[in-house]
């Protein structure tokens, strides 16, 4: 995983995961689980493209972008 785009995906196919209707005891549990340490590195993954956009948005505005300067993360872009 190594675009947002990649973060979206993984995410929603969790999700799909979690909505099987044949899940049900210590399977629901361990999907629980996976669901949650998920969601923690998701979190983590958006603040760090957060502050890059941030990063980018203040240097657009007082120093001007070149073309291809947003970081990989943010464009979709895998590296």
């Amino acid at each position: 995983m190594s675009t947002l785009q990649d973060l979206d995906t993984h995410l929603f196919s969790q999700m799909q995961r979690l909505d099987n209707a044949d899940l049900c005891g210590d399977n629901l549990a361990k999907e629980i689980e996976r669901t949650e340490a998920l969601t923690k590195v998701s979190k983590s993954i958006v603040e760090s493209a957060t502050l890059q956009l941030n990063a980018v948005k203040l240097k657009a505005e007082y120093i001007g972008l070149k073309k291809g300067e947003m970081p990989a993360l943010l464009e979709g872009v895998k590296p």
